[in-house]
Protein backbone atom coordinates (compact mmCIF):
# COMPACT_ATOMS: atom_id res chain seq x y z
CA UNK A 1 0.00 0.00 0.00
CA UNK A 2 3.18 2.44 1.09
CA UNK A 3 4.89 1.30 -2.48
CA UNK A 4 1.61 2.46 -4.21
CA UNK A 5 1.34 5.50 -2.45
CA UNK A 6 4.72 6.84 -2.93
CA UNK A 7 4.30 5.93 -6.77
CA UNK A 8 1.23 8.02 -7.23
CA UNK A 9 -0.08 11.67 -6.66
CA UNK A 10 -1.07 10.78 -2.93
CA UNK A 11 2.97 11.03 -2.40
CA UNK A 12 1.95 14.61 -2.19
CA UNK A 13 -0.73 14.56 0.83
CA UNK A 14 1.41 15.45 2.98
CA UNK A 15 0.89 19.30 1.60
CA UNK A 16 -2.89 18.83 2.44
CA UNK A 17 -2.22 17.80 5.99
CA UNK A 18 0.29 20.61 6.13
CA UNK A 19 -2.26 22.92 4.83
CA UNK A 20 -4.68 21.43 7.42
CA UNK A 21 -2.83 22.01 10.67
CA UNK A 22 -1.46 25.49 9.44
CA UNK A 23 -5.10 26.63 9.18
CA UNK A 24 -6.07 24.69 12.44
CA UNK A 25 -3.36 26.43 14.17
CA UNK A 26 -3.98 30.19 12.50
CA UNK A 27 -7.45 29.18 13.52
CA UNK A 28 -7.04 28.75 17.33
CA UNK A 29 -4.62 31.53 17.48
CA UNK A 30 -7.22 33.89 15.95
CA UNK A 31 -9.84 32.70 18.40
CA UNK A 32 -7.62 32.92 21.70
CA UNK A 33 -6.27 36.24 20.81
CA UNK A 34 -8.23 38.34 18.57
CA UNK A 35 -12.45 39.98 19.49
CA UNK A 36 -15.12 39.17 17.58
CA UNK A 37 -14.75 41.57 14.36
CA UNK A 38 -12.63 44.39 15.73
CA UNK A 39 -9.42 44.69 13.77
CA UNK A 40 -6.29 44.30 14.88
CA UNK A 41 -4.51 46.90 12.39
CA UNK A 42 -1.09 45.17 10.99
CA UNK A 43 -0.25 47.35 8.15
CA UNK A 44 -2.27 50.05 5.89
CA UNK A 45 -3.84 47.14 3.99
CA UNK A 46 -4.13 44.44 6.14
CA UNK A 47 -5.87 43.16 9.71
CA UNK A 48 -6.91 40.30 11.88
CA UNK A 49 -10.12 40.79 11.98
CA UNK A 50 -12.09 37.69 13.61
CA UNK A 51 -15.31 36.90 11.80
CA UNK A 52 -17.40 33.49 10.96
CA UNK A 53 -19.04 32.85 7.64
CA UNK A 54 -22.17 30.01 7.95
CA UNK A 55 -22.37 30.48 3.66
CA UNK A 56 -19.42 29.79 1.21
CA UNK A 57 -16.50 32.32 -0.57
CA UNK A 58 -17.06 35.92 0.43
CA UNK A 59 -19.96 34.77 2.82
CA UNK A 60 -21.94 33.73 -0.28
CA UNK A 61 -25.73 32.34 1.39
CA UNK A 62 -23.95 33.62 4.62
CA UNK A 63 -27.84 34.65 5.93
CA UNK A 64 -29.78 31.21 4.76
CA UNK A 65 -31.36 29.74 6.84
CA UNK A 66 -28.92 26.98 7.99
CA UNK A 67 -29.23 24.41 4.98
CA UNK A 68 -25.87 25.87 3.60
CA UNK A 69 -24.35 24.60 6.13
CA UNK A 70 -25.01 20.94 4.99
CA UNK A 71 -24.55 22.03 1.73
CA UNK A 72 -21.22 23.09 1.93
CA UNK A 73 -19.80 20.82 4.07
CA UNK A 74 -21.07 17.81 1.92
CA UNK A 75 -19.94 19.48 -1.27
CA UNK A 76 -16.42 19.82 0.21
CA UNK A 77 -16.71 16.16 1.56
CA UNK A 78 -17.29 14.99 -1.81
CA UNK A 79 -15.20 17.14 -3.76
CA UNK A 80 -12.60 16.28 -1.41
CA UNK A 81 -13.04 12.08 -1.81
CA UNK A 82 -12.96 12.76 -5.98
CA UNK A 83 -9.56 14.54 -5.58
CA UNK A 84 -8.08 11.96 -3.62
CA UNK A 85 -9.17 9.17 -6.47
CA UNK A 86 -7.66 11.69 -9.20
CA UNK A 87 -4.75 11.55 -6.88
CA UNK A 88 -4.30 8.37 -6.56
CA UNK A 89 -4.47 7.73 -10.70
CA UNK A 90 -1.73 10.23 -10.91
CA UNK A 91 1.65 9.41 -11.09
CA UNK A 92 4.29 10.73 -8.41
CA UNK A 93 5.71 12.62 -11.24
CA UNK A 94 3.38 14.98 -11.46
CA UNK A 95 4.15 17.46 -9.02
CA UNK A 96 2.78 20.76 -10.11
CA UNK A 97 -1.10 18.49 -10.68
CA UNK A 98 -0.39 16.73 -7.35
CA UNK A 99 0.52 19.54 -4.96
CA UNK A 100 -2.45 21.86 -6.45
CA UNK A 101 -5.02 18.86 -5.87
CA UNK A 102 -3.50 18.19 -2.74
CA UNK A 103 -3.58 22.55 -1.40
CA UNK A 104 -7.16 22.27 -2.50
CA UNK A 105 -8.22 18.72 -0.84
CA UNK A 106 -6.34 20.81 2.76
CA UNK A 107 -7.76 23.63 2.46
CA UNK A 108 -11.45 22.08 1.39
CA UNK A 109 -10.89 19.91 4.98
CA UNK A 110 -9.69 22.79 7.02
CA UNK A 111 -13.32 24.48 6.43
CA UNK A 112 -15.35 21.29 6.82
CA UNK A 113 -13.44 20.88 10.12
CA UNK A 114 -14.89 24.59 11.03
CA UNK A 115 -18.48 23.54 9.59
CA UNK A 116 -18.63 20.23 11.71
CA UNK A 117 -17.62 21.35 14.75
CA UNK A 118 -18.81 25.04 14.97
CA UNK A 119 -21.13 25.03 12.67
CA UNK A 120 -19.61 27.95 10.67
CA UNK A 121 -16.29 28.90 9.22
CA UNK A 122 -13.52 31.04 11.12
CA UNK A 123 -12.06 33.79 9.01
CA UNK A 124 -9.69 36.23 10.26
CA UNK A 125 -7.30 37.55 7.24
CA UNK A 126 -8.25 41.30 6.41
CA UNK A 127 -7.38 43.01 3.40
CA UNK A 128 -8.43 46.71 2.06
CA UNK A 129 -7.05 49.48 -0.08
CA UNK A 130 -8.62 52.55 1.50
CA UNK A 131 -12.02 51.85 2.34
CA UNK A 132 -12.43 49.27 0.36
CA UNK A 133 -12.36 45.56 1.82
CA UNK A 134 -11.65 42.22 0.93
CA UNK A 135 -14.10 39.19 2.56
CA UNK A 136 -12.61 38.00 5.71
CA UNK A 137 -10.71 35.16 4.74
CA UNK A 138 -8.31 32.04 6.12
CA UNK A 139 -5.55 29.67 5.53
CA UNK A 140 -7.67 27.52 4.26
CA UNK A 141 -9.58 29.93 1.62
CA UNK A 142 -6.02 30.98 0.45
CA UNK A 143 -4.44 27.14 0.26
CA UNK A 144 -7.94 26.24 -2.42
CA UNK A 145 -7.42 29.71 -4.24
CA UNK A 146 -3.73 28.89 -4.65
CA UNK A 147 -4.53 25.26 -5.16
CA UNK A 148 -7.22 26.14 -7.90
CA UNK A 149 -5.19 28.71 -9.29
CA UNK A 150 -2.04 26.39 -9.53
CA UNK A 151 -4.92 23.59 -11.24
CA UNK A 152 -5.70 25.94 -13.92
CA UNK A 153 -2.07 27.31 -14.78
CA UNK A 154 -1.47 23.19 -15.60
CA UNK A 155 -4.61 23.07 -17.69
CA UNK A 156 -3.65 26.22 -19.68
CA UNK A 157 -2.19 24.90 -23.27
CA UNK A 158 1.50 24.55 -23.87
CA UNK A 159 2.57 26.19 -26.53
CA UNK A 160 4.19 23.28 -28.90
CA UNK A 161 8.44 24.38 -29.11
CA UNK A 162 9.86 23.92 -32.46
CA UNK A 163 13.29 23.27 -33.32
CA UNK A 164 14.49 24.38 -36.71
Amino acid sequence: MLNKMSSTGLRWLWVAVVVFILDRISKYLAMSFLTDYEPLVITRFFNFTLSYNKGAAFSFLDQASGWQMWFFGGLALVVSIGILIWLSRLSSRQRWLSISLAMIVGGALGNLFDRINYGQVIDFIQLHVSHFYWPVFNIADSAVCVGAFMLFLDAWPKKASSVK
